[in-house]
């Protein structure tokens, strides 16, 4: 009625009120009647917007890649932007212009002139490799540029997503890979056979040098069984040998001790033969006869007829005729028997 409207805005959208040409009211999440044939109302959003990009270069040899990415940024300065572009809103809120979608296209050309000169630096190897420097030379362009200053507008931060060459290259270079990929493989597969047959002669070598121990210390052992063996019998040769000194020592001692006793004995005996022809001297000078008479048995009659056939034997050329009686033999045997 007479024009009079009503409009209400969130917290998360800058209001400026036009009236006549001039700022009549100004804020965040406004609400108000205004009059609409003398009125303009721009509405700025403040809140962080994600803007996806994509945009095609070329590397320094000449090969097209794309850089796919997003930006997030916010409208830091709404005052400053409304002043370059148009944000005007009609009774029900909506934008009468597409001026949002000219911010985030000059927002993507200041991202891409920024990745520009260094990309065409790049091979196309290097350029596909490099995605987070690619980033960060977005962010460091877009922080700097004048154009984003003016707008008023703050970048976030910035995310690459892909580097992809053409189709055609990218099926070049999948192949090359795939190529030197499987030349990859067989090398590693290589490697890992002759590393396992470096392994397997290391194993045979440490089998070979257990088995060198083990002989050599066998040898070893047997070295010391035979030395212990050849001081054994040097120990028995040395103990037979003090054992034959022993014996030889007590042979001789024994040896000396008969040599004495012999020399005693021989002492002994000339001591008996000298007392013994002391003894017997005074009767040397003597007759039997006279030995015979001094005898106590000397009267016996058997022996006093052995000495008449003594004296018989004697003069037996003297004599022409002799008769000795049996009784006298018999009585000499008899007597004899009985004495015995």
């Amino acid at each position: 009625m007479f024009g009079i409207k009503y409009i209400k805005f969130d917290s998360m959208t800058h209001i400026i009120r036009y009236k006549n040409g001039q700022i009549a009211k100004e804020g965040r999440g406004l609400s108000f009647f205004y009059t609409a044939f003398n009125s303009s109302i721009v509405a700025i959003p403040l809140g962080s917007n994600d803007l996806q990009f994509i945009f095609n270069e070329s590397t320094g040899d000449f090969q097209k890649i794309s850089i796919q990415g997003q930006i997030t940024y916010k409208i830091q300065n709404p005052k400053q932007l409304a002043e370059l572009l148009d944000f005007t809103v009609d009774y029900k809120g909506n934008y009468k212009k597409d001026d949002g979608e000219k911010l985030k296209q000059r927002l993507i050309n200041e991202a891409q002139t920024a990745t520009s000169s260094y990309i065409q630096s790049l091979n196309l190897k290097e350029a596909i490799v490099n995605a987070k420097t690619i980033e960060t030379k977005i962010l460091e362009g877009l922080q700097v540029s004048e154009a984003v200053g003016l707008l008023g507008v703050n970048v976030l931060g910035v995310n690459v997503i892909a580097v992809k060459p053409s189709p055609e290259m990218s099926k070049a270079l999948e192949t090359t890979t795939r190529e030197a990929l499987q030349q990859e493989a067989d090398q590693a597969i290589y490697l890992r056979r002759n590393f396992a047959v470096e392994q397997e002669r290391k194993i045979k070598e440490s089998q070979l040098n257990t088995e060198i121990a083990v002989e050599e210390k066998k040898k070893q052992i047997s070295e010391k069984k035979n030395e212990a063996e050849v001081m054994k019998a040097e120990n028995d040769r040395k103990l037979r040998e003090m054992k034959i000194s022993a014996d030889i020592s007590v042979e001789e001692q024994n040896s000396k001790l008969i040599e004495i006793k012999i020399e005693n004995q021989k002492k002994e005996a000339d001591v008996q033969k000298y007392t013994l022809e002391a003894n017997l001297e005074p009767y040397k000078k003597l007759d039997w006869k006279t030995i015979m008479a001094l005898n106590p048995n000397g009267n016996s009659p058997k022996l006093n007829i052995a000495v008449a056939f003594r004296e018989l034997a004697e003069n037996a050329q003297n004599i022409k005729n002799l008769n000795i009686s049996p009784d006298l033999l018999d009585s000499l045997i008899q007597e004899s028997e009985q004495s015995v």
